[in-house]
């Protein structure tokens, strides 16, 4: 199944490339474009799922190519503006012509991605249903596999007012939801993941329940599915709502408006979960609200026998994907490969076979290659976790300070398992500045998700 498109169209470098690397990070497809012109190009090679387009850009602004495309009947994509100095009259003016929202600059991290799922989600739900039979599929013939996609079918037919699915990371959560909606009766109806780490107290109440002039969550997913990865992390007031919309069917809006909680919940946990509700960060009744049907996922290293589907698998995806030369493992590298730890499971899988494909030469992997490039990581892994903070003291000021920059921020990004909120609050700063950082001191940020 192809990644989701999006076509970010900005005059300034810092903002195209920021967007990009967040949009990535995320699992997006990204293109850019510095002007219309080669915006108009992008588009005639490959028609995008999304545009987040500037307004105001030197050559010509964004809402005469907007107007250009809404005149001659090609908005097959949602657009969504961006500008740093906008008015209201311009607001108007974009949706009028078929702009589905409009964020300001300075661009909050937030808001940014919120946007996004929502404007591709509901660009969907008008288009056209999504059709069950196009999903990626459960991949595995083990009988933790075969288990795993009886609990899903069995949690499609049961009408669940809420759920929860909960393992380490990447181990397919956000698959199986996907798998239990499109399976289930509401698969013409909105299926919508919102992250829990871009809620914030001050924003969750608007988010989930939106204002007078637009929808919150809990009506953009109408009677789908509303899924909520990386549920320990939902702020306390977003919890609350929560809490009081599954208890009672609405959530009250600050305007006094009752929000009806229509959709169906499918929470995604961590093993952090536990923790949190035992140090009191996460709702104990909130917990048994969405824990009344669970779905436990194992990590890779507990069902190995599957492994060599999942590289046939990924290998084929990223061949049709991403158009890499196609190559097939030797039966001694997916033995190898079948006795790896994984501790990065389906996602560090991926990843692996990705660089194969990208670096190696030949058709076939044998053991040898994947030794050798099992071997680097180890040794890289073990540069990371061990005295990484030894500089040598014979560089200029400037040169250690930006290497003391890349290996504290390596080390802690790895303490805590690539979570960027963390991250964040461990080195007190905004997430937008520091993936400006990371991505100056060349370190790649990609939360490890499942």
């Amino acid at each position: 199944m192809s990644q989701t498109l999006v076509l970010v169209v900005d005059d300034e470098p810092d903002i195209r490339d920021l967007v990009k690397e967040i949009l990535e990070d995320e699992g997006y497809a990204v293109i850019v474009a510095e002007d219309v012109r080669t915006a108009r190009e992008a588009i005639e090679e490959r028609v995008p799922d999304l545009v987040l387009l500037d307004i105001w850009m030197p050559d010509q602004d964004g809402i005469s190519l907007l107007k250009e495309w809404h005149n001659a009947g090609a908005l097959k994509f949602p657009v969504v503006m961006i500008s740093g100095h906008g008015t209201v009259e311009t607001a108007v003016e974009a949706t009028r012509l078929g702009a589905v929202d409009f964020i300001e600059k300075p661009l909050s991290l937030a808001r940014l991605l919120l946007t996004v799922e929502k404007a591709i989600s509901g660009f969907v739900v008008q288009s056209s249903a999504p059709s069950g039979g196009a999903l990626t599929p459960i991949i595995g013939n083990s009988e933790y596999c075969r288990d795993l996609r009886a609990a899903a079918e069995k949690a499609a037919s049961g009408g669940y007012a809420a759920m929860l699915i909960q393992g380490e990371r990447a181990t397919g959560k956000q698959l199986i939801a996907r798998h239990i909606h499109f399976q289930s009766a509401r698969t013409a109806e909105p299926f919508i993941c919102l992250r829990c780490d871009s809620l914030s107290d001050a924003n969750a109440a608007r988010e989930l329940l939106g204002n007078a002039n637009s929808a919150g969550f809990f009506e953009s997913a109408a009677s789908g599915t509303l899924c909520l990865v990386d549920i320990e992390e939902l702020p306390k007031v977003a919890q609350s709502l929560l809490q009081e919309a599954i208890e009672t069917g609405v959530a009250v809006r600050e305007d006094g408006v009752n929000v009806a909680l229509k959709a169906t919940l499918i929470a995604s946990g961590s093993e952090q979960l536990q923790r949190s509700i035992t140090q009191g960060d996460f709702s104990e009744p909130l917990y048994r609200h969405l824990s009344q049907h669970t779905i436990k996922t194992r990590p890779l290293r507990e069902h190995p026998e599957d492994v060599p589907l999942l590289l046939t698998h990924y290998v084929d995806q990223l061949v049709e994907r991403d158009g890499l030369p196609y190559r097939h493992f030797s039966v001694a590298a997916q033995n190898k490969l079948r006795n790896l730890d994984w501790p990065g499971n389906v996602l560090e899988l991926i990843n692996f076979v990705q660089r194969l494909l990208i670096v190696g030469q030949g058709v076939e992997i044998d053991l040898d290659e994947v030794d050798s490039l099992h071997g680097a990581d180890k040794a890289r892994d073990s540069e990371v976790s061990g005295d990484t903070m030894q500089l040598p003291l014979d560089m200029p000021l400037r040169e250690a300070r930006a290497e003391f920059e890349r290996l504290y921020l390596q080390r802690q990004l790895d303490s805590v398992d690539g979570n960027i909120v963390e991250l964040a609050r461990i080195v007190g700063m905004e997430r937008t500045h520091l993936y400006r950082k990371l991505r100056s001191v060349g370190i790649q940020a990609g939360r490890k998700r499942g």
